[in-house]
């Protein structure tokens, strides 16, 4: 992607189901949980390079020995920095004793991070600065090991304020604003609602305290306490939590918005946001790792049980659909499918934008995710020039003499690497994004690749979002090399509207699309859209979530898909770009065809899957209006 897009975040959790000692014995070290989990962290290093976090759960430790150790960093190398913190508690007694320090039940005694339960998390921070505060997982801290919580998620509610009084009208007093503190929170209540009503009961069967805390870690309806929890919740989510006892948990929401996934047998349990980083971290086959479904948990009890319980009532399935066009790693199998079918579904709108004059085209890819989309691209090409082979050698009826038919059977695309990404400038220039000529220089491209004023350039970019990086950079560097048209093509439809489920696209503003749109009402006299949009919206504040109506559709609605397109080539290209500028555009049709097991398509539609989502759209439309460059939720 040309365009860097965050997005809330990754999580893993492991259970490791036999004692430290057989780890030991069978894998050569008690750390084979916890080296599991950097693993995992590192294979899901993509999702979140804010922040990076762990969290142990050891069991069966005397009073007066910590049983949750917990490190985060916000460092730029987070993940470095916080198992670089639990190898030197472990190198402090490896120097003095190494051979105690392979005594695995000497390590679970003395050691931290020696537990049977693991929980990390990978932070990109859509929400809140980068600081250490707001790094998971977070802990809701009690004397009783029952009533003490652990935290991660990839998660956005779009009703935080709604919930936040909900708290208020509890009793408490939340530290602040914010979805991470309203969940913990939330879950933390009825934990401790739980708790007392466990309490009470085997208090009156004549249980004395310190029995009783060892019934409660057995009886704990953990699917229960979720269910209370989470019945107003609105947004895309997928939470770990770890409980004090040993009992552990991992929760998707009811639409699927947010990806999870588990393995399970007879040694450990692992979840995470992502099925091929389990696949390789555990050595196993697609079919061994398996989805959470919508609105379930998975509930691992202390006892070594697992369940995967229905918290909520599973809705329309409505996963993101994003993360099998850009987030997720390409290196799951059917991800990877379906972004070459993304590709393939655009070869009809490029080949038309380029008059069919393969010929004289070259095509090519945005570094470096797009390259998946770029093989179904050529490949469309390919399929395409063979039928054109096949009615050529048809023609000819058998006359062609063997010169001809060699040359009409190595007819094929003509396919250069144009564009070179450098990843160090860009981290650089992070630094200061008013550095213009700066960005100018994030990539740079293969000369010599292009036939001056004769050629078509095309190139395949996962998303067309704001459009900065096409407008200031990469147009103007394809332009050197003096293409006759440049045709950029976008493998995801266009961005219209702000997501409020994770992805760092909350401001209508941002958007190239909507710029678009805005231009063209202005420039065909129907500027009374925009105010009609405005005051419908300004009507709905204040109405619940449930009654609101999602009137930004209004802006599209007079234009053409192609109309929107045309402008937004308009608008990108500068003035000291030459050649002729063209934006393809996937469509939403093709989008489903190409995944149709994740169908979440709001920011294309404007179709939100959860009430929340029209009332954001709505106050970002007014936020925008009034000049506010702010998150909508």
């Amino acid at each position: 992607m040309s365009e860097q897009i965050k997005h809330e975040c990754g999580i893993a959790l492991i259970r490791l189901l036999k004692p430290l000692e057989y780890y030991q014995y069978k894998y050569g070290t008690w750390r084979y949980g916890l080296n599991k989990l950097y693993l995992l962290m590192e294979k899901q290093h993509n999702r979140g390079q804010d922040g990076a976090g762990v969290a142990c759960v050891n069991f069966d430790l005397p009073p007066g020995k910590k049983y949750i150790s917990r490190y985060r960093s916000a460092d730029n190398a987070a993940i470095n920095d916080v198992f670089g913190k639990i190898s030197a508690d472990f190198k402090k007694p490896e120097r003095k004793k190494p051979e105690r320090f392979k005594d695995a039940i000497w390590a679970k005694e003395n050691l931290p991070f020696t537990g049977e339960l693991y929980m990390c998390h990978l932070r990109y921070g859509t929400y809140g600065k980068n600081k250490l505060d707001n790094v998971h997982p977070v802990m809701r801290e009690n004397n009783w090991k029952s009533r003490n919580l652990v935290l991660a998620g990839n998660f956005n509610l779009t009703n935080v304020e709604e919930q936040f009084h909900k708290l208020i009208e509890l009793g408490q007093h939340p530290k602040d604003f914010s979805d991470t503190v309203t969940i913990l929170e939330k879950i933390g209540h009825f934990l401790d609602q739980e708790n007392q009503r466990l309490f009470d009961e085997f208090k009156d069967a004549g249980h004395s305290n310190i029995e009783i805390s060892g019934l409660i870690a057995d009886h704990l309806d953990v699917a229960n306490i979720l269910s209370e929890a989470s019945k107003q919740w609105d947004g895309g989510y997928m939470i770990g939590g770890l409980l004090g006892h040993g009992d552990a948990f991992v929760y998707r929401d009811p639409w699927g918005i947010r990806p999870g996934f588990y393995y399970k047998d007879d040694e450990i349990v692992v979840a995470a946001s992502e099925r091929p980083v389990i696949q390789t971290v555990m050595n196993v086959p697609a079919d061994r790792v398996h989805e959470i479904d919508p609105g379930h948990a998975v509930i691992i009890k202390k006892n070594g049980k697992v369940s995967l319980d229905q918290i909520r009532t599973p809705q329309e399935k409505k996963s993101c659909s994003f993360e099998r066009i850009y987030f997720s790693r390409g290196s799951d199998r059917d991800i990877y499918r379906e972004r070459k079918k993304l590709g393939r579904l655009l070869t009809p709108d490029i080949l038309k934008a380029i008059d069919y004059d393969v010929d004289n085209t070259v095509f090519s890819f945005i570094p470096n995710t797009a390259e998946s989309a770029f093989y179904g691209m050529i490949r469309g090409v390919e399929n395409h020039m063979n039928e054109e082979k096949a009615r050529l050698l048809l023609k000819g009826n058998g006359k062609l003499d063997e010169e001809k038919i060699d040359q009409i059977i190595c007819h094929r695309p003509r396919v250069e690497k144009i564009a070179v990404k450098d990843i160090k400038l860009r981290t650089f220039i992070s630094q200061d994004e008013g550095r213009d000529d700066l960005v100018g220089h994030v990539y740079d491209i293969t000369y010599g690749t292009i036939r001056k004023g004769q050629d078509n350039l095309v190139v395949i970019d996962d998303s067309i979002v704001r459009g900065t990086t096409l407008r200031r950079s990469i147009l103007k560097i394809l332009d050197r090399l003096e293409p006759k048209k440049i045709i950029v093509v976008s493998s995801s439809p266009q961005i219209r509207y702000p997501d409020c489920y994770g992805i760092d696209m909350a401001k209508l503003g941002d958007f190239v699309a909507f710029q678009a749109a805005i231009a063209l009402l202005k420039e065909t006299g129907r500027e009374s859209v925009i105010n009609e949009v405005y005051n419908r919206s300004v009507e709905q504040v204040g109405k619940p979530k449930e009654e609101v109506i999602n009137y930004v559709k209004m802006i599209y609605e007079p234009f053409t898909y192609e109309q929107v397109s045309g402008k937004v080539g308009e608008l990108l290209k500068s003035k000291d770009v030459s050649a002729e500028v063209r934006i393809v555009y996937q469509t939403v049709e093709n989008l489903h065809l190409a995944c149709p097991d994740h169908l979440g398509d709001w920011y294309f539609t404007g179709d939100y899957p959860t009430p929340g989502g029209n009332k954001v759209v709505n106050t970002s439309f007014i936020n925008y209006i009034n000049g506010r460059n702010q998150r909508a939720y």
